[in-house]
């Protein structure tokens, strides 16, 4: 689906050229081999990935977009019953343009085992891969999810057998968890637990055990009281095993953090137009400034937009107003009088008028008279359509009032970050669940479609 190019003019309007992000561009740049979606959880960033890679494979690239999200729902938007780390072809795209799209969830256990048995003969690998300690490590411990992305992505970049990789980063509370996973790794490989527990291994034989004894017992006085003695005997079995290989460990990692910042890589920050995610944000844009990470722009998810914004909350709440109180709008003055008037009530006609034969004048005479109208009389239809139309008004000054809050959220982050493109993406009615709903995404990301109005039109 090609750019509305309406839709292109008013965004020229309302976004300038410097602050609207590219994306097709971006996407079919043959320099361009990595792009990282990153941002907070709940953002839409697996959508936004799933839908990046879509549109890239169906505009002639060969792709493979890995994902670290539990939830599965990429599998199930492309498709596929389930994930696993082998990339696996998604099937129905348009590869008219001659690209294809593949798609892995980050098996993190599977990815560390990988790593083991690659890098270590048959017996060691054996007994790194049945070492408890190592068990608890490769299913749990802090950091590794992050590290073993990183990993991932080395491994897939090094077989140079994609034009295009798409990252979606792991859902966690500190902004980039993944940026830091291989610092962590080589402060736990270089700490001083690990020198220690280390030493005796390198010193072998009964000196080694001599060492051993006098360099733990520090340690298994106050470590093994918490800890219990027998976790720090797989710990050391642990590390004596895997000493060969820590090396390695650094030096991918190492390898793989200068590929994120290298000028094939490109980075986008997803958020959602809220205080919260925005603030975020400018914590993302600041941090891959710090780190000399290539920021492409932004990525304004679940934007709400209207189709009547030049009519404001003010004149709509207004327009309501006349609409529910009675004698306000467009009422007869002759009828309303009438209405009105004390002499009428329990008659239709005029105050001499004695009424209908057999009903009784006076009070009792009105109350049944009204309670009559109240049951037998159909309901006013002009009095039905004016309610609904100030149900409906009511509900545009909400709409109008959301806007007003996102544009001014927005407007906040541009201010304290003119340099960043952004692209706006509508709010959808539901959840994107097959492939057309990412094609759909992927045309409104491609599309300069700003949701948001512009205050100063």
């Amino acid at each position: 689906m090609s750019p509305d190019p309406a839709h292109a003019q008013e965004g020229a309007r309302r976004l300038s050229p410097a602050r609207v992000l590219a994306v097709d561009p971006l996407l079919d740049d043959p320099e361009t081999r990595i792009v990282v979606c990153c941002g907070s959880g709940g953002v839409g960033k697996t959508t936004t990935a799933a839908a990046l890679g879509l549109r890239a494979a169906e505009r002639g690239r060969k792709v493979v977009v890995l994902t670290i999200d539990p939830a599965r729902r990429l599998a199930q938007s492309m498709g596929i019953d389930s994930l696993d780390n082998t990339p696996r072809r998604v099937k129905g795209i348009d590869d008219a343009a001659g690209g294809e799209l593949h798609a892995m969830m980050l098996d993190m256990k599977r990815t560390f085992d990988e790593i083991v048995e690659a890098h270590a003969d048959r017996e060691r690998a054996a007994a790194i891969l049945g070492n408890p300690f190592y068990q608890s490590l490769s299913a749990g411990f802090a950091g590794t999810q992050e590290y073993m992305a990183m990993e991932k992505l080395g491994q897939l970049r090094a077989r140079d057998e994609w034009d295009l990789i798409v990252v979606d980063t792991p859902p966690s509370r500190s902004a980039l968890d993944f940026l830091d996973a291989p610092k962590r790794l080589g402060s736990f490989l270089d700490g001083k637990l690990i020198r220690v527990l280390l030493a005796p291994a390198k010193v072998g034989g009964r000196a080694g055990m001599k060492f051993l004894n006098v360099g733990m017992s520090m340690m298994t006085g106050v470590l093994g009281k918490v800890l219990g003695g027998q976790f720090l005997k797989d710990v050391q079995t642990f590390v004596a095993a895997m000493d060969s290989m820590f090396g390695g460990f650094r030096t991918r990692a190492d390898a793989t953090y200068k590929l994120l910042q290298a000028p094939g890589t490109a980075f986008l920050v997803v958020a959602a137009p809220e205080r919260d995610a925005l603030r975020e944000a400018a914590y993302f844009v600041e941090r891959l400034a710090a780190e000399d990470m290539p920021l492409a722009g932004l990525v304004l998810n679940r934007v709400h937009g209207s189709g009547a914004d030049h009519l404001s909350a003010e004149r709509a709440l207004a327009a309501a107003e006349n609409l529910e109180e009675p004698g306000i709008v467009d009422q007869d003055d002759g009828k309303a009088g009438l209405r009105n008037s004390p002499d009428t009530y329990g008659s239709s006609g005029t105050p001499d008028d004695p009424g209908p034969v057999g009903r009784p004048h006076g009070p009792e005479g009105a109350e049944e008279t009204s309670a009559n109208t109240s049951e037998d009389a159909p309901a006013d239809p002009d009095r039905s359509a004016d309610r609904l139309a100030a149900s409906l008004l009511r509900l545009h000054a909400d709409r109008m009032h959301l806007l007003s809050r996102e544009q001014r959220t927005r407007d906040r982050f541009t201010a304290r970050h003119p340099e960043v493109a952004v692209t706006e993406v509508a709010a959808l009615p539901g959840d994107v669940h097959d492939l057309a709903g990412l094609r759909d995404i992927g045309d409104r990301l491609a599309t300069v479609r700003p949701e948001l109005p512009d205050p100063a039109e």
